[in-house]
């Protein structure tokens, strides 16, 4: 798979565990892409169900399939990374899919040589119907420009609307159980120069994620991350803000 300088290679990396239910229709939409230089690769945490069952007729369209424990999503996400070959990387999990089969050619389209592109994201329930778009389901608004300290508040673009250079993305921090990617995303932003908002709607994924079913760790963490890179004083405010947001959007 050669890469190109006006069509550059793709590798959209999925990980997964005990995925049985919902993975064909991650591999589908992700087989059923119009553009052609995509390196599919799939990161499986050793499953105890027929994951590796429903992959295994597909496993002639994809570059690369492992099956081995690991120490996590956030290390299973690294051992992708660490396989890509492409100039590019998108993270698509096992419950997601591509929204539709034009989706990654017209987002390579929006601009020339960008170091990231990114877009919305619509949540669907249990059964896949859409439920509407993440930004109208939630407080966390699309930047029109994004760059690392659009994150403040938040996770405000998903990882499943963001493609990133490779060779500017860094591996994901694992001291961090549930939020790493908040840490990953503000590196690879600090990191980037032309950032291209896409205005596509890119990925559907179904609601109730790792941070959400571990929702207090995910504050501490998030709360430390966000420390980090905009000062203590500045976040505390910011998170003020958000309990705020949160009990009145609980009210109301």
């Amino acid at each position: 798979m050669t890469n190109r300088a006006s069509s550059p290679v793709l590798s959209i990396i999925t990980v997964c565990y005990n995925a049985e239910k919902f993975i064909e229709n991650t591999i589908q939409s992700v087989l059923a892409q119009t553009y052609p230089y995509i390196e599919y690769i799939i990161v499986d945490g050793a499953s105890k169900d027929n994951t590796l069952g429903v992959v295994a007729p597909y496993c002639s369209r994809i570059a690369k399939v492992i099956s081995e424990k690991d120490k996590g999503l956030y290390d299973a996400m690294n051992k992708g990374m660490q396989l890509a070959t492409g100039e590019y990387l998108l993270f698509l999990n096992a419950d997601d899919t591509l929204a539709d089969n034009d989706v990654i050619t017209k987002m390579l389209a929006t601009c020339a040589d960008a170091d990231v592109y990114y877009g919305e994201a619509m949540f669907m329930d249990e059964n896949g119907a859409d439920l509407g778009l993440r930004s109208a389901q939630t407080p966390h608004q699309v930047p029109e420009q994004l760059n690392w300290k659009s994150l403040k508040h938040g996770m405000v673009v998903s990882h499943q609307a963001y493609i990133i250079r490779r060779s500017l993305s860094p591996l994901y921090d694992l001291q961090y159980k549930v939020c790493a990617d908040i840490d990953w995303m503000i590196r690879s932003l600090k990191a980037s120069h032309k950032i291209c908002n896409t205005h596509q709607v890119v990925a559907k994924f179904r609601v109730g994620g790792t941070s959400k079913q571990h929702q207090q760790l995910a504050w501490k963490e998030r709360y430390s991350i966000l420390s980090k890179y905009y000062g203590h004083l500045p976040n505390f405010t910011h998170h003020l803000f958000i309990g705020l947001r949160y009990i009145f959007s609980k009210k109301y």
